[in-house]
């Protein structure tokens, strides 16, 4: 098996990056590679915070729907794993969002400190237009963070919403236009 999630040090910084193409689902060995890039970098005294991206085309797509019938052998990390590993982290990690960050990555994004989009990012739950609840803690984390009257449209529509919205409905931290890995290291070392 390919090494899905790579870490790198970024001066203070370390970098997760989820590179499982096309759209990073979070198949099995991704889970437990994003909890590896965490473990790695608390256990590094010169690191104070993290990044946590997607290479390629987008963040984190969510769930690989090939796995809804074929599911992992038990023992295996999944969703729910990482969002409690973000949680025990001593050090902020900063979700930096470019692409989709869809369903289970909308969910891991929401589990981060803080988050920061590439101004052409989206942002959703689609899974609830096939009939799934946002089965990671997604109904609870959003509207802690932008309220339920804000949050309750985004949970039962389905509906995208761009970087501009999250914004504004305080999905996100903030909305670069740049380099979104220079800018999210930036942001992580404030």
């Amino acid at each position: 098996m390919a090494n899905l999630v790579d870490f790198e040090k970024h001066d203070t910084i370390g970098v997760i990056t989820v590179d499982n193409p096309p759209v990073n689902a979070l198949s099995v060995g991704v889970p437990q590679g994003i909890i590896g890039g965490v473990k790695t970098a608390n256990a590094d005294s010169d690191i104070t915070a993290m990044v946590l991206r997607g290479a390629g085309r987008g963040f984190i797509a969510g769930a690989d729907i090939n796995e809804f019938l074929n599911p992992p052998p038990p023992g295996n990390a999944g969703l729910t794993d990482v969002l409690t590993c973000f949680e025990n982290s001593p050090k902020p990690i900063v979700a930096a969002i470019h692409g989709n960050a869809l369903g289970g990555g909308l969910e891991t994004a929401l589990a981060c400190h803080y988050r920061c989009g590439a101004a052409e990012a989206v942002y959703g739950f689609p899974e609830v237009l096939i009939g799934i609840l946002p089965g990671a803690q997604g109904t609870q984390r959003l509207p802690r963070i932008c309220g339920v009257e804000k949050a309750l449209p985004l949970m039962v529509s389905g509906e995208f919403v761009p970087s501009s919205t999250a914004l504004d409905l305080g999905i996100i931290d903030e909305v670069f236009d740049g380099d979104l890995l220079k800018e999210a290291i930036s942001f992580a070392k404030r």
